[in-house]
């Protein structure tokens, strides 16, 4: 079915208007409580939500629809998306949502649900709240409606929970670690957690007003930490997005580690332990060939899925792996939360650095990438990949690059854009046969 609220992560755009006004978050709340209204027990809902000043709007809204159909609200103030997912288990709920736009500005927001099992819903679910959006729901009679309450312990709560993805031993000692928060849902726990296992912490990014979230700071914009920890004389930098369930590393020489050195670390080293699943790592097709070639020499598959950190859990569960994520900085660690976390991806990051010895820059540089590169084409209708030409295009630089590279051609899920990617390890070839394809994909969509 097509749908007009719910997109690849939730429901997500620009906080008050279009679908995403406080109207919309109450309907939410009353669609989505109606369709977790399972059993005889009393039911129960925790919202949380990052930093935006739309948080308080749509918080309010959201509690207001829950409450109206009987569901009792738990509300955690700001706190990590991976956050809420364990709440909602830990404290046996009957759904959880969080209130963010990950990594988009301020004047952007979203819904996430979670269902009991802490996971993000499954299509069924998501299809029946949409299809439920737009129909009245039965309000609870008055001595059925739902209470509201915020809790004061939800921050000590998660804190412990991550620490204890770490052995006893595990201490933090001599690490001076400069930790970005992104002005979001983090801004407090992230340092707080690392500075309690004995790290020298130089927070940045931890002054929220409502209005900074992921501006210029955080892990999609990385100036800013990369100057800090040259300048602080730092050991690494951690870097998070505005919900925290994304991490991209800084060394101690002010150079970047993505999501895919950080998943080849974490991947090799659970092998080397014995104590990894399925006998590889889920990525997705934006994966650098480089990792692909690394974990094969060291006899581990890289399983790769659509773009989306949804499709990359999809494939762990099915698969039966532990270890997952994106190059942008999702990092799924199945063995500790059922949603990317990157304040848990950071401590083993932390942990491996303690227990080798090594400098940053050596443990995180586990490969070389391969040149690769990205471009979009924008288009205003019309089906461009369909074009003879663009078709005949893109077969040519198949065949420039079999057994030397990858060609990932896609439809963007939220832009009017074809993104043209190619790796491999010829960067003159590699620019040219994206150019020959952009151009291609231009003509036809004149």
């Amino acid at each position: 079915m097509g749908r007009s609220y719910f997109g690849t992560d939730g429901i997500r755009g620009r906080a008050n208007a279009g679908v995403l006004t406080a109207a919309t978050a109450m309907k939410v709340g009353q669609a989505a409580g109606r369709h977790f209204l399972r059993g005889q027990h009393r039911h129960r809902v925790v919202i949380g939500k990052d930093t935006r000043l739309s948080g308080y709007m749509m918080e309010t809204a959201l509690v207001a629809g829950f409450t109206s159909v009987g569901m009792d609200v738990i509300m955690t103030g700001p706190l990590p998306t991976p956050a809420i997912a364990l709440l909602t288990r830990e404290m046996r709920a009957d759904i959880g949502v969080m209130i963010s736009a990950s990594h988009n500005l301020f004047a952007d927001n979203g819904i996430k649900l979670f269902g009991p099992d802490g996971f993000k819903l499954s299509d069924d679910d998501e299809e029946a709240i949409e299809r439920a959006l737009d129909e009245g729901q039965e309000l609870a009679q008055g001595d059925q409606i739902g209470r509201a309450r915020r809790i004061d312990d939800a921050r000590g709560r998660y804190i412990h929970a991550i620490k204890q993805t770490l052995h006893d031993e595990v201490r933090l000692d001599g690490l001076k670690v400069v930790v970005d928060c992104a002005h979001g849902a983090a801004y407090n726990v992230a340092p707080s957690a690392i500075w309690e296992l004995g790290a020298q912490v130089i927070a940045m990014g931890v002054s929220p007003n409502g209005l900074n979230i992921n501006d210029g700071v955080g892990s999609t914009d990385l100036a800013a930490i990369k100057a800090r920890v040259v300048e602080e004389k730092a050991d690494i930098g951690i870097a998070l997005d505005g919900d925290a369930d994304r991490l991209i590393v800084i060394d101690e020489k002010g150079e970047t580690i993505d999501g895919d050195q950080i998943m080849a670390l974490i991947g090799t080293r659970l092998a080397a332990n014995g104590a990894l699943r399925g006998g590889g790592v889920v990525a997705t097709v934006m994966s650098n060939l480089g990792l692909e070639r690394f974990l094969a020499n060291s006899g581990l598959d890289l399983i790769r899925t659509k773009v989306g950190d949804r499709h990359v859990l999809e494939a762990m569960r099915k698969g039966g792996y532990n270890v997952g994520g994106e190059q942008s900085g999702h990092m799924i660690l199945l063995d500790h939360a059922t949603t990317g976390d990157g304040c848990i991806a950071a401590l083993q990051v932390l942990a491996a650095l303690v227990q080798s010895g090594k400098r940053a820059s050596e443990l995180l540089h586990l490969f070389d990438p391969v040149p690769q590169l990205l471009k979009n084409v924008t288009y205003s209708g019309g089906d461009p990949l369909g074009d003879t030409q663009v078709k005949s295009a893109i077969a040519e630089a198949e065949a420039a690059l079999s057994g030397k590279g990858r060609l990932v051609i896609r439809k963007s899920g939220t832009e009017p854009k074809i993104r043209v990617m190619a790796e491999g390890d010829d960067k003159t070839q590699v620019e040219q046969v994206v150019d020959d394809i952009c151009a291609a994909v231009k003509t036809a969509a004149e």
